[in-house]
């Protein structure tokens, strides 16, 4: 069930529709931190047209979102080489646990 919610952002209100399953409470972290992105971008740049701080803000927060996707990556990238060579060192353990058996084998 959609529900209508009321948010502000840089002094502007909105109405905006949010639906059933999303939560409240994350809509208005979202608000909050695009409203903060705003007045950063109008500290910054001391220009108030409203229009071209929205701009700004929307391309810091893409630039920030770009930088976590390519992070992301990096650190998939390096789970994938340390289970990579997990496997390897599995596979050199469980080898070496043979060899010592069938040497074992052979003393006995």
């Amino acid at each position: 069930m959609d529900r209508i919610i009321s948010i502000e952002i840089f002094g502007q209100h909105y109405k905006i529709r949010v639906k059933g399953e999303e939560d409240e409470q994350y809509i208005s972290h979202l608000t909050s931190y695009v409203d903060q992105k705003m007045n950063e971008v109008a500290v910054k740049s001391g220009s108030s047209d409203v229009a071209k701080i929205a701009v700004l803000a929307a391309l810091n927060i893409v630039d920030e979102l770009f930088l976590s996707h390519r992070e992301k990556d990096q650190l998939s990238e390096a789970i994938g080489r340390l289970e990579t060579e997990l496997e390897s060192l599995e596979d050199q353990l469980h080898k070496n646990e043979h060899t010592s058996s069938e040497s074992e084998k052979v003393s006995s």
